[in-house]
């Protein structure tokens, strides 16, 4: 099959890469590594935990299946009638895994010797569903048991007890995984008919990134890949208001000290998906001001106590939901919140130093330069990317170009105290 590469190279640093649709509808992306022994693979589905409702083939009526479903499905892929994909990746030297987030899913290996074996080990069993009922009951329990560690965990805990604060009705605030309760009800028939609507392949992406060509990647898609129906598939719109559910949730748990995150809601209208490249920049530049580890907030609150090492600041978005994150250890969690707040204020009224602005923003630029070298993280941008309609590389054009007034602007029209969220892990 004759397939027409485009190149995309980065200005900044020269990274490369090469993408095409194939025919049977699959976007594949290559990113070529020289020098490079290993290979990182990674076949992404855009379906996620949040994909609890839908729009499927120009329906007026949203389908709706249980949560959880989505990991589900990507536990039950790596089996099939006659043996598992672990087992085959055990012959070519792969080291495998999976994973299913809010708003995706992938399968992925990385090896050093037999790519093109292990290649087309992903792309067999990905497209080779086999569910029975006998099958899916016993996945319920192993599932099941996951669920149960989430509970017991203090860190997922009060990572997702704050989603719930944040969140009224958006399906961010459901654990990945689903509960006892909505695992109950996943059967064979729900699996198959959520395969068939979300793995079609124009809905999925193949990346590869490292010791790899486009054409030996494209031969093997040549020979493995299915002829696939082009389902029109469409989230469906969730009500989520812009004000938090709760203000502050406090949960006793066997630990040493009180756990927190401490979140902003973003309020992201319904019909956009992410944020583009520009404004991820702008967050994280306004992240790293506000309480890097070269910020006053930071070093004051080091220097009171109040936080140790593990403080840290992040910023995640996905279809319909956005939130700016601060966690770590306090022993009082609410001054620490305050202190937020305050510092949040003051750059408000004082403005962002132009000292404070220039190296928050080179720490950001070499922090997604240092990350092109690492070819897992390499790809599960790609992916992202991808899937939120960014162009490969755009976050290391867009931290080198994010100006002092995007930052600012971001600043004024987010980090409300009407839009924070404090979720508390106490000693028991």
């Amino acid at each position: 099959m004759n397939n027409v590469w485009r190149e995309i190279a980065d200005s900044q640093t020269g990274e490369k890469c090469f993408i095409t649709t194939h025919p049977t509808g699959l976007p594949i992306m290559v990113c070529p590594k020289k020098g490079y022994r290993s290979t990182y693979a990674v076949f992404g589905a855009n379906y996620g935990s949040i994909d609890t409702a839908f729009y499927a083939d120009g329906s007026d009526t949203p389908t709706e299946v249980p949560a959880g479903i989505a990991h589900y499905l990507e536990h039950k892929l790596f089996e099939n009638e006659d043996s598992g994909a672990f087992e085959r990746y055990a012959k070519t030297g792969a080291s495998a895994n999976a994973y299913t987030g809010f708003d995706r899913t992938a399968y992925l290996f990385t090896c050093t010797d037999k790519f093109e074996e292990s290649l087309e080990i992903l792309l067999d069993f990905v497209q080779s569903p086999y569910f029975t009922e006998e099958s899916v009951r016993k996945e319920q329990g192993i599932i099941g048991q996951e669920i149960q560690m989430g509970m017991d965990s203090p860190f997922r805990q009060v990572f997702y007890n704050l989603l719930k604060a944040l969140y009224h009705n958006h399906p961010i605030r459901i654990e990945i995984a689903g509960t006892l309760e909505s695992i109950s009800k996943i059967t064979p028939e729900l699996l198959y008919g959520c395969y068939k609507t979300f793995y079609n392949l124009h809905n999925m992406v193949l990346v590869v990134v490292g010791n790899a060509e486009p054409d030996s990647v494209l031969s093997v898609a040549d020979r493995c890949l299915k002829p696939s129906e082009d389902r029109r598939v469409k989230r469906a719109p969730v009500d989520e208001p812009p004000q938090v559910a709760e203000k502050r949730v406090v949960k006793k748990m066997p630990v040493s000290k009180p756990l927190f995150y401490i979140g902003f809601k973003n309020y992201i209208p319904d019909g956009i998906s992410c944020r583009p490249a520009a404004q991820l920049a702008a967050a994280n530049v306004l992240l790293e001001v506000l309480a890097g580890r070269a910020s006053p907030l930071y070093n004051r609150l080091m220097e009171s106590g109040l936080i140790n090492s593990t403080f840290d600041a992040d910023y995640f978005d996905g279809p319909g939901f956005g939130t700016w994150l601060f966690s770590g250890e306090s022993s009082d969690p609410d001054k620490v919140a305050g202190e937020i707040l305050q510092e949040i204020n003051r750059i408000r009224r004082e403005g962002i130093e132009s000292s404070a602005f220039d190296a928050a923003k080179k720490a950001l630029y070499g922090r997604q330069v240092a990350a092109l070298n690492d070819i897992e993280l390499v790809g599960d941008r790609l992916v992202a990317d991808y899937f939120s309609g960014r162009e490969p590389f755009s976050a290391v054009s867009a931290a080198a170009s994010v100006s002092e007034k995007q930052v600012r602007a971001l600043l004024d029209s987010c980090l409300g105290e009407d839009r924070m969220a404090v979720s508390i892990v106490m000693p028991e």
